[in-house]
């Protein structure tokens, strides 16, 4: 586990918010934590956050809920990422030092600063959109 269970259940409700955008109907809080295998409180926490960084929308009343603007752009799997956990992950030293870098590395920096900047380049470059498109929208999100 890289990430919080926050950002694991963010990016599993923006998967499947997606994968619904195109039933032109909003979704649930229940729902979406019910498919994500997430406690509802935490679910909406969760949507509220992603919510107000512009990642879904939403709308309030009897027919409200969750869902993607057709007008908006792509969003990235870093997006997500960023919204809940922030940028941390990409930046912290690998075992926890403070003062990890370069020119005072840790026993690991030089094993791990590629793979790190690999992962983020790959979450910058691809989207919620291409994960659904490369499994042909068939993801288990439990």
């Amino acid at each position: 586990m890289i990430f919080s269970k926050s950002c694991e259940y963010a990016l599993r409700a923006v998967l499947y918010t997606y994968m619904k955008s195109d039933s032109n109907a909003n979704l649930g809080v229940k729902e979406i934590a019910k498919e994500i295998g997430s406690p509802v409180p935490f679910t909406a926490k969760i949507l509220q956050q992603l919510t107000k960084k512009k990642i879904i929308s939403s709308v309030k009343g009897p027919n409200g809920g969750f869902y993607i603007d057709p007008s908006s752009k792509p969003v990235s799997i870093y997006q997500v990422v960023e919204a809940i956990d922030g940028t941390d992950f990409f930046e912290r030293c690998v075992i926890g030092l403070k003062r990890c870098s370069e020119a005072n590395p840790c026993p690991l920096h030089v094993h791990f600063v590629g793979h790190r900047n690999e992962i983020k380049e790959l979450f910058k470059k691809k989207t919620i959109y291409d994960l659904i498109v490369n499994h042909e929208g068939k993801i288990n999100l439990k």
